[in-house]
C-alpha cells in the first residue's frame, strides 16, 4: 500500500520524515518527491537496504543512516532533530531479503539458517534450533508464531539436532512439515506447514516486538502538532501492538466513568485517523500476493493544552457538577 501510505502522512514540502524501515526505498522515493527544502532520514538496519536506498535516492534531502528504528530517539538525537513532520513505518520483511536464499530467511530456499537482518548481530535461528531447550522453542514457536502446534515441532526440532545439526532452511522446512502431517491434510491451509515456524525465528533473532511499543510513544513525542504516524504491519502480533498502543494515547484517561470530568489530568497525544485498519486493494493483491495480510494504521499528533487551560476546564467542570 505505498500511495495509500504515502498520503497518509499529509507531507509538506517542507517538512521533516523518517522512513524507519527504509528498505529498498521505494516509500522514501515517494516522500522525497514531494519534499522541495524539506528533509527524509531513511534508518535501516540492513547495510545492503542503506546502499540500495542510496543509490536510488540521490536528493540531497535525503539522509540515510544504519540503525535499527527501535533506537529512534537516539537517532534522532544524534542528527540533532527535536521535532519531525511524519514517520512511516513498514514492518514486513522486504522483498530483497526473501528472495536472497543466503539470508536465510525463506523455506522456499535452501540456504543457511541465518535470518539476521543485521548481519553484524550474534544471534542466529540456526542458533536458536540447535542450543535452546525444548520449552524455549516452544515458547518462541508459540508466542511469536502462533503457532498451535508450536510443541510438536519444537519436539522434532529437537530430536533431529541429535542426529546431526540442522543448518538449512530447506532442512528446517522439512522437520516442521514432518512433525504436522496429519494436521497439515486436515486444515487444507494454503500456507506452508513451516510459515509460522520461520516467521517466530525471524522475530526472535531479530527482536521485533519488544521495542515495538516503546518506539511508537518515543514518536509521537517528537511529531509536531497535526503530524501523521503511518504503521503497516503483516501478521496480527504486530498489528496488536499498535492498535493499543495507538489507543491508549488517544485514550489515556482512567478515571472511574461515573466521575463527570477527569482529575488525573492525562490528556489525548493522539487522533486516531483508521478506526479500522486499511487493507490493500484488489488491484494491489493481483500485483502482489504478499500483501494480502498488509494492514495500515494512521494517527495524528494532538497537542495538550497547557495547564492552566486544563485547571479551568477541570473547575468548571466541577462547578457545573455541584450545582
Amino acid at each position: 500500500m505505498p500511495q495509500e501510505a504515502i498520503n497518509a502522512l499529509n507531507i509538506k514540502p517542507d517538512g521533516i520524515y523518517v522512513d524507519g524501515t527504509l528498505g529498498g526505498g521505494g516509500h522514501s522515493a515517494l516522500i522525497n518527491e514531494r519534499l522541495t527544502t524539506g528533509r527524509l532520514i531513511g534508518i535501516d538496519r540492513d547495510e545492503n537496504a542503506i546502499s540500495a536506498a542510496s543509490s536510488r535516492i540521490t536528493s540531497k534531502n535525503f539522509t540515510p543512516v544504519r540503525g535499527n528504528f527501535h533506537d529512534f530517539r537516539e537517532i534522532m538525537d544524534k542528527l540533532e532533530i527535536t521535532s519531525i513532520d511524519g514517520i512511516l513505518l513498514d514492518l514486513g520483511i522486504s522483498s530483497h531479503q526473501i528472495d536472497t536464499p543466503e539470508r536465510g530467511f525463506s523455506f522456499r530456499f535452501d540456504g543457511p539458517l541465518d535470518m539476521r537482518m543485521d548481519n553484524s548481530t550474534a544471534l542466529t535461528a540456526k542458533e536458536i534450533v540447535n542450543t535452546y531447550s525444548l520449552e524455549e522453542i516452544t515458547k518462541i514457536l508459540f508466542d511469536y508464531g502462533e503457532e498451535r502446534h508450536s510443541r510438536q515441532i519444537a519436539r522434532a526440532i529437537c530430536a533431529a539436532r541429535v542426529r546431526e545439526p540442522i543448518e538449512t532452511t530447506l532442512r528446517l522446512a522439512e522437520i516442521a512439515e514432518a512433525a504436522q502431517p496429519r494436521v497439515r491434510k486436515r486444515d487444507k491451509s494454503p500456507h506452508h506447514p513451516a510459515m509460522r515456524t520461520f516467521q517466530a525465528l525471524r522475530i526472535a533473532v531479530n527482536d521485533e516486538l519488544s521495542p515495538l511499543g516503546a518506539v511508537l510513544r518515543d514518536a509521537v513525542q517528537l511529531l509536531s502538532e497535526n503530524g501523521r504516524v503511518a504503521v503497516i504491519t503483516f501478521h496480527s502480533l504486530e498489528d496488536r501492538i499498535v492498535k493499543t498502543t495507538f489507543a491508549s494515547l488517544a485514550s489515556p484517561c482512567k478515571c472511574p466513568r461515573d466521575i463527570p470530568y477527569c482529575v488525573c489530568g492525562k490528556t489525548p497525544s493522539l487522533r486516531v485517523i483508521t478506526r479500522k485498519p486499511r487493507t490493500p486493494s484488489p488491484e494491489e493483491l493481483s500485483n502482489n500476493r504478499r500483501a494480502s495480510s498488509a494492514k495500515l494504521r494512521i494517527a495524528e499528533r494532538m497537542m495538550p493544552p497547557c495547564s492552566e487551560e486544563k485547571s479551568h476546564n477541570a473547575k468548571n467542570a466541577q462547578g457545573k457538577y455541584q450545582a
